[in-house]
């Protein structure tokens, strides 16, 4: 079992791997703006690595 499984039937719409890069990007851009760049950061990191999950290497099919 992985921490983020990117590749769950969940994430499978269009739109909720859209809505969780934007979320995530969204709240890392939050965090700069309040002065926490611990949070940012990690935000940050979270977000680049679902875009990358989602967008360039995703997989819609079914897990085996």
């Amino acid at each position: 079992m992985k921490l983020l499984d990117v590749q769950h039937p969940f994430f499978r719409p269009l739109w909720r791997r859209v809505a969780v890069v934007a979320i995530c990007l969204g709240w890392a851009v939050f965090e700069i703006v309040t002065a926490s760049p611990f949070f940012a950061i990690l935000f940050g990191a979270v977000g680049a690595y679902c875009a990358y999950q989602f967008f360039i290497i995703f997989d819609p099919k079914d897990p085996e």
